[in-house]
């Protein structure tokens, strides 16, 4: 076998180095050598050919620190189209200030010591696809103008990107910047990062704490199928459109905070004053340990979630609607504030695990209702139902958000129809609203479900005895919780007797009176010897 006769990466398409087998480096023209295996006259004639803004081919070449900075310093730290594709960094390599001025790749390159792109200026795209840091990454405040890929890479030591900017300011050059199968092994930062497009974080793995602290997303975030092995803090953070975590698995505290103050709280689209709808929170599938959730102007999916520890989402501004509790699985889940008008209960695996603070819940459609079944004229009153109600009685969806009966005061706007589905079974609502109702906090919401689990039972219940004497106790007294109705009906029947009292004195013939004679008592005096009786001789 010649030296020649080795097996290469099929990506490596370039002419490899002569010197030895093993080196991939592509080759200097006229020597046939990679710059590593040039004597130091032909490095020296090489370097003194390049000019600031030329591009560079170093594919495959082992680079020594005194090396990489010979290179930059003839290119005066600034480059035009570079390749590092496969290049192995012995010693540190420092790009700090460098500017590129076309694409770059270090795709399957090698850091074996620190990797610094502090301040790096990528006017275009980069590409650090399956590249090794086997010591610290750093790309604090530098500047990628194009697409930044980073897939499937692996960081040793820590990751620093604080203060990065990924994508131009759209919609000119919104380039996404994708860390889909990325590998942290230590600290990840990314603490006021700018993101001008999406921010792929699929598949990503990060073994030890990550940071979002004060990180802007112009676009939307995706960590579908992440795994974070210590705690994430995404957020305080800004994110317009869409952040996903569906199937992430996390063991150590998730904190999600989308309430950074940066004008978009409100939901309004400043261009048209229309409503955006907010972020939307996809946490599908998810299996958390510990969540800690502060959301402004958002809408939270946990359909199929599984929360091992106590957990709470809190609305921190705006509306944050909960649209999707099927199959949620949680020992202990507090929800503040939250619109359930549209969100259905009776999925959930455990309602008893649920607390509701101040939230919003749907109502029956109020006036007067007309129907063929009995009874045929009725009065809906004011109270709260879970979503599934609605949707089992076939009312219609709510208009806008005055229609509900509120428990606190949530931001005005459109409130959601019920959530798609087959209809409930009224005994299972009436379960869901005995389990719900020791969470609540508000009494009188409390009573309304206790209400509604009555309801449940008596229409639930087949026709007979048990459903004649529920119906009763329904239309006496709200099954005890209508104290007005009880006191209705006893005034009702005080009216009633009073009036046929009434009548009954008023209803007698005139002629049919009775007469009472009086009676009149003669007392006669005694008689005595001076003055005998009345008849009787002296």
């Amino acid at each position: 076998m010649t030296p020649r006769s080795r097996i290469a990466p099929l990506d490596v398409v370039w002419r490899t180095c002569d010197a030895v087998p093993e080196c991939l480096g592509v080759v200097c023209e006229p020597y046939g050598r990679c710059l590593a295996h040039l004597t130091p006259a032909e490095s020296a004639e090489i370097l003194r050919g390049l000019a600031p803004g030329q591009s560079l081919d170093l594919r495959g070449t082992v680079l020594p620190e005194d090396l990489l900075t010979r290179v930059l310093d003839g290119v005066e730290r600034r480059l035009g189209r570079a390749r590092f594709d496969r290049a192995v960094f012995t010693g540190p390599a420092r790009f700090a200030e460098v500017v590129f001025a076309g694409d770059a790749t270090f795709e399957h390159a090698a850091f074996e010591r620190l990797a610094s792109f502090y301040g790096a200026r990528f006017l275009r795209n980069v590409s650090f696809r399956e590249a090794r840091f086997l010591r610290e990454l750093s790309l604090h405040d530098a500047r990628v103008c194009g697409h930044s890929a980073f897939d499937r890479v692996m960081v040793r030591g820590d990751a620093l990107f604080g203060g990065a900017r990924f994508g131009g300011a759209p919609p000119e050059r919104a380039g996404t910047a994708s860390f889909r199968g990325a590998r942290f092994h230590g600290f990840a930062a990314f603490d006021a990062a700018v993101f001008h497009g999406e921010a792929a974080f699929r598949g990503a793995r990060f073994h030890r704490a990550v940071s979002f602290r004060g990180s802007d997303c112009e676009a939307g975030a995706d960590f579908q199928g992440a795994r974070f092995e210590g705690a994430a803090y995404l957020g305080p953070m800004r994110i317009v459109r869409r952040l996903s975590l569906a199937g992430v698995r996390a063991r150590a505290p998730l904190h999600l905070d989308t309430g950074m103050d940066t004008g978009m709280d409100t939901g309004m689209d400043t261009g048209t004053g229309r409503d955006t709808g907010g972020c939307r929170v996809v946490l599908r599938s998810a299996v958390l340990g510990r969540l800690t959730a502060r959301l402004s102007d958002a809408e939270v999916d946990l359909r199929d979630a599984t929360l091992a520890g106590p957990s709470a989402v809190t609305r921190r501004a705006g509306r944050l609607r909960v649209t999707s509790l099927d199959g949620l699985d949680a020992d202990a889940l507090t929800l503040t504030g939250a619109d359930l008008r549209g969100c259905g209960l009776g999925g959930l695996r455990r309602p008893e695990g649920l607390r509701l603070r101040e939230c919003l819940f749907a109502a029956p459609p109020g006036g007067l209702g007309l129907r063929l079944g009995w009874p045929p004229v009725r009065w809906w009153s004011r109270r709260r139902v879970i979503a599934d109600e609605r949707l089992w009685r076939g009312w219609p969806p709510e208009a806008d958000g005055h229609t509900a009966v509120p428990a606190a005061d949530p931001a005005p706007g459109p409130a959601p129809g019920p959530a798609p589905g087959l209809a409930p079974d009224p005994a299972r609502l009436a379960a869901v609203y005995e389990r719900l109702r020791p969470g609540v906090d508000d009494a009188r919401v409390a009573a309304d479900f206790a209400f509604g689990a009555m309801e449940m039972r008596r229409l639930g219940s087949a026709r007979g005895r048990a459903r004649v004497l529920l119906s009763l106790y329904w239309l006496a007294c709200g099954y005890g919780l209508r104290a007005g109705r009880a006191l209705g009906w006893l005034t009702l029947v005080a009216a009633l007797a009073a009036g046929a009292v009434c009548w009954t004195a008023m209803a007698r013939p005139a002629g049919k009176h009775g007469v009472q004679r009086a009676r009149v008592a003669v007392v006669r005096p005694a008689a005595s010897a001076s003055r005998p009786a009345h008849g009787t001789g002296g």
